[in-house]
């Protein structure tokens, strides 16, 4: 229990020097899914704001039984490259569940990219091919890295197939996967990336008014789709095609102004997955888990991050 009114601060910087693999966090992510299905672990739904000018703002709120509650918040401001700044900044807090004391305060970029490739990591680890050796990409932004990095971790992947906007971004994602010893192909058109692929992730930007360009018949049998951006870039009339669909969770889903897909598309959401609930993909269909992030991501990865910090001593000591 924290009583103090001091707190511990950890920048992004500081959060990646701890080195916590991407596997570690997709390993907390199923604990803290087990703690929700049991009823030891309490969410909201995520709430979302898109202001205008392809900005998008957006919190979480979880609370659970081994004496946390994180909050986080984020915006994405597309303009910001332009200004020298990253596109996606916030913050997260970590307070005493017991008290209600400050505990932490957090860096919010590390934490989304890497909890959002671990929400992927956990579906993948139930629903893709474990020999799956081609991975493609939709969009080549700080998702696509943190996937890269997270898929690496789990599949023997042996090429990389790249579709996106931006001959630099493109460049930077195939470097990266070439630095990781894997074949790296930038694609002209997004047919050509899904094609031959076990793996799929897209994250462009979330902005409702881009016209969907991808059809989930292009896909093989076996592939997994892991989609990032609220299924904007996937024609819905194309979404039969996958056998088994997942969603994060059926009541934020359930509780948003636009849904991401017809509701009895969806076979179940990421708890019931772990939790053993939902059938096995179907045979010679593609399986795709679908998600617009989860305060529950956001709590394991944090409250990981906050105790590997206090354990190893690192941070900054905010005292008032």
């Amino acid at each position: 229990m924290h009583t103090g009114s001091d707190f511990l601060y950890l920048s992004d910087p500081m959060l990646e020097s701890l080195n916590i693999r991407p596997c570690e966090v997709a390993d907390a992510i199923e604990v803290a899914l087990m703690a929700k299905a049991e009823g030891r672990l309490h969410t909201s739904p995520k709430s979302a704001i898109l202001p205008g000018e392809g900005r998008y703002m957006m919190s979480t709120l979880a609370v659970g039984d081994d004496g946390f509650v994180v909050v986080k918040q984020v915006s994405v401001c597309p303009d910001n490259p332009s200004r020298g700044l990253a596109a996606i900044n916030g913050a997260i807090m970590a307070l005493d569940a017991q008290t209600g004391l400050l505990r932490a305060v957090v860096g919010a970029n590390w934490i989304t990219a890497v909890r959002t490739a671990a929400l992927s990591a956990v579906a993948a680890r139930r629903l893709a091919d474990p020999k799956a050796r081609c991975l493609a990409f939709v969009g080549t932004g700080v998702q696509a890295h943190s996937h890269l990095a997270a898929f690496a971790d789990l599949f023997p992947l042996e090429r990389v197939q790249v579709y996106g906007r931006g001959q630099a971004n493109i460049d930077k994602l195939c470097q990266s996967a070439r630095a990781m010893g894997l074949e790296a192909v930038a694609c002209n058109q997004p047919q050509e990336a899904l094609q031959g692929a076990d793996l799929v992730v897209t994250s462009i930007t979330l902005d409702f008014s881009i016209k969907p360009f991808l059809d989930a018949g292009w896909l093989q049998p076996n592939a997994f789709a892991a989609i990032t951006d609220a299924c904007i870039p996937w024609y819905p009339e194309s979404m039969p095609a996958f056998g088994s669909l997942i969603v994060d969770d059926r009541i934020q889903e359930a509780e948003s102004a636009q849904p991401m897909v017809a509701p009895e598309r969806i076979a179940g959401d990421l708890t019931e997955l772990v939790a053993g609930r939902v059938a096995d993909r179907q045979p010679g269909k593609p399986a795709a888990f679908a998600f617009r992030g989860l305060a529950l991501g956001d709590y394991a990865a944090t409250v990981l991050a906050v105790k590997r910090a206090e354990a190893q001593g690192l941070g900054s000591k905010i005292a008032p």
